[in-house]
């Protein structure tokens, strides 16, 4: 029997995503870069000259966007992580707002979500999101695949596989969205040690959960190469190592007769940010 095409492959445990951000809960969070997405989150929100009525909050960890949608909307459901499924119970066109903060880097079907969330959202409707993407965690990448390689003759899934910025607009287009806008923000964060990076991952819940990663423990002699490794290779000069992590912004609206259409290709007399902004009526990205 052939194979369904429209299943996605299971990349993350979204079970076991639930029980260590319950864990990361329980020991204390590290919150610096959620605190940043949803500071930021507020700034971008702010050049949205429009009210909403109805909003949402998918899948954010925490409670950080609650009091920013309790000042912009009338009415909002928070979505929280409670099972590993997928699936948006938003009646069509029930939202004029929809928020996520670095929520999507763990989903399995991101096109299927997006569709949902497109549904969901009125006409001119808005979806607004951040996640984690691009060359996140490079450095921790590259000095364990090194450390295995030298340590166990082979390499095993460690670091989850990141969605690049072009393919985040293009799935936007693809779920049914207009005007899509995508942009990275660069965060570079300085350690003492592999070892202090890993114990951060641990309290934002984001070790490793990937459908198929190993099983066993890591080696006490890997951990140590790993570590050595990446001080060899991404320490500045006073010893402390950096690590990257890319925010991946996005934004989509709900189609609407009112909004630009897009010029023939190699008409356009404007640049892409004139573009993007839509008329003071509607309330668009000022």
């Amino acid at each position: 029997m052939a194979a369904n095409p429209t299943v996605a492959p299971v990349l993350f445990d979204r079970a076991l995503l639930l029980q260590r951000q319950g864990r990361a809960a329980t020991i204390g969070p590290a919150t610096f870069l959620l605190d940043r997405v949803v500071e930021d989150m507020e700034e971008r929100l702010s050049a949205v000259t429009r009210a909403f009525a109805g909003a949402a909050d998918i899948w954010t960890p925490g409670a950080g966007l609650q009091e920013l949608l309790r000042g912009r909307a009338q009415s909002f459901t928070r979505v929280a992580l409670e099972s590993a499924q997928e699936v948006l119970s938003f009646a069509p066109e029930s939202l004029d707002l929809a928020l996520s903060a670095l929520a999507f880097q763990f989903v399995n079907d991101l096109p299927g979500v997006f569709a949902q969330i497109c549904r969901a959202l009125k006409p001119d409707g808005l979806l607004l999101a951040a996640m984690i993407g691009g060359d996140t965690l490079t450095e921790l990448r590259q000095s364990f695949a090194v450390a295995e390689a030298e340590c166990e003759g082979g390499v095993s899934p460690r670091v989850a596989p990141f969605a690049d910025l072009r393919d985040i607009g293009g799935l936007l287009q693809r779920a049914g969205f207009a005007l899509p806008v995508t942009d990275v923000d660069r965060i570079v964060v300085r350690y003492d040690s592999a070892f202090g990076l890993m114990a951060d991952l641990r309290r934002m819940g984001a070790t490793n959960i990937l459908a198929e990663r190993r099983r066993i423990p890591t080696r006490r002699a890997t951990l140590l190469r790993m570590a050595k490794i990446y001080a060899e290779r991404f320490a500045d000069g006073d010893g402390r190592i950096r690590a990257t992590f890319d925010v991946i912004w996005l934004s989509g609206w709900a189609p609407h007769e009112s909004q630009q259409k897009p010029l023939r290709p190699g008409s356009a007399k404007m640049s892409l940010e004139a573009a993007v902004k839509r008329s003071p009526s509607r309330g668009g990205f000022k």
